[in-house]
């Protein structure tokens, strides 16, 4: 039992991945800022291997440590792109914080049902580069909507963008809230 239950998690975890790994078609997908929204779905999906390798490793959700060096490179992007550093750093604030929302969610199943906890996953330098990466498209898309997310469109915008990735990547209540939390800070 515990085989097959770890097996249907991997499974369904893969599905996950590839389904937000899949771009999202909704009709808003013209929206300035869609493609920031949708990579902030993409980088939220990395939440489940990294909440997968940190339960088998005993590690903490919470890295302070990582979480700086992240604040750090993606605010010294975006004094490169020449826009407001500590803007990128609220924002980004957010989506760590989304992040470990979804990792302490799955230790919070996992706790409840062991037989469901992973028994394998990525390595953690995999999922990190992943993630490194998306930080880099994120801040490009800020500083090229720059004017967008300073508008006063910007609420409506960022809600269409939402819907539309949302909708597109078929993100269940956990990640829909994880991705309105991690994108709270945008306008």
């Amino acid at each position: 039992m515990t085989r097959n239950r770890t097996a249907a998690f991997l499974v369904t975890g893969s599905m996950l991945s590839g389904l937000l790994a899949m771009p999202a078609t909704a009709q808003a997908a013209d929206s300035p800022l869609y493609r920031l929204v949708d990579t902030a779905a993409q980088r939220l999906a990395t939440a489940d291997p990294v909440a997968a390798s940190k339960w088998l490793t005993g590690g903490s959700i919470t890295d302070t440590q990582r979480a700086n060096q992240v604040l750090d490179s993606v605010a010294a992007d975006a004094s490169a792109h020449g826009i407001d550093a500590n803007y990128v750093r609220r924002v980004f604030t957010d989506q760590i914080g989304a992040t470990e929302g979804i990792e302490y969610s799955r230790f919070a199943q996992w706790k409840f049902d062991p037989a469901g906890a992973p028994t394998t996953a990525p390595d953690l330098s995999a999922s990190r580069t992943e993630i490194d990466g998306y930080n880099k498209t994120m801040v490009n898309e800020i500083a090229q909507q720059w004017n967008s997310l300073h508008a006063p469109t910007c609420r409506v915008e960022l809600q269409q963008a939402t819907d539309a990735v949302a909708a597109g990547r078929h993100l269940d209540p956990l990640y829909r809230q994880a991705l309105e939390s991690a994108t709270r800070s945008y306008c």
